[in-house]
């Protein structure tokens, strides 16, 4: 069922399948001044984003007609400022790992508190609404960062970094030269209350350093790209 969005209200598109927690979702997230619609299915859930824009996905991976992890691929490559927060009952790391990198933002293990997973959603738009507000694009050696337009550009053509990609290569620049500890990255790039494993930031510098080394690999031109130091026991440094 599809609620009628007010102006100012986020679209959530929440895909479960089970009953019970669908209808909690749907009340919690109405009741909070969010605009839910309800999907049982993976693929009502993709014929539904292909007709309307979401601001946010809950994801259950456990769906009975196809894998969540597709759900979050397809609607990752369509939809790259979607934020995707995965609600799972698979608690095992190489789950957890395998549906950020299938583009999630988050994720909460189930069961999980109502509570909780509005505080989640409050952080992530609070971040999101935070890096919108206009700063001078910053350049990297031949990289440009525009945080604004939530742009990376390699001798002008766009990266395809996924949003917690460009989180983490944004908090490194504004710290470039420094050391950054782990527990900072996860508070300015997840949440400052995040539960879940650190290896969702081993994930996503994993990721981020692979794109960026792609993409040197791929232009025609000579690249210098700023560094990534990892400081074993502490964080990382951005290096030009």
């Amino acid at each position: 069922m599809r609620s009628p969005a007010t102006p100012g209200r986020h679209r959530v598109l929440v895909v479960e399948d089970d009953d019970t927690i669908g209808r909690h979702l749907e009340t919690g997230l109405r009741s909070n001044d969010y605009a839910p619609t309800w999907s049982r299915t993976g693929s009502a859930a993709l014929a539904e984003a292909a007709q309307t824009p979401y601001d946010v996905l809950l994801l259950d991976l456990g769906l009975p007609d196809m894998d969540g992890l597709d759900v979050a691929r397809a609607l990752r490559a369509g939809h790259p400022d979607l934020l995707i927060i995965i609600l799972t009952a698979r608690t095992d790391d190489i789950d957890i790992i395998a549906g950020l990198d299938a583009g999630a933002d988050d994720y909460l293990v189930k069961p999980f508190s109502l509570t909780v997973l509005l505080a989640r959603l409050r952080a992530h738009l609070r971040r999101r609404t935070a890096a919108s507000t206009p700063q001078e694009p910053v350049r990297l050696d031949d990289l440009v960062l525009d945080t604004t337009a939530r742009r990376c550009t390699l001798h002008g053509e766009e990266l395809p970094l996924r949003p917690k990609e460009f989180d983490l290569l944004a908090v490194l620049a504004q710290h470039a030269g420094e050391a950054v500890s782990r527990e900072t990255l996860m508070a300015e790039v997840w949440d400052e209350n995040w539960f879940g494993s650190t290896k969702t930031l081993d994930v996503t510098m994993a990721s981020l350093r692979r794109r960026l080394t792609e993409a040197a690999d791929n232009t025609p031109h000579p690249s210098h790209l700023p560094r990534i130091t990892t400081l074993r026991g502490h964080g990382y440094r951005l290096e030009s």
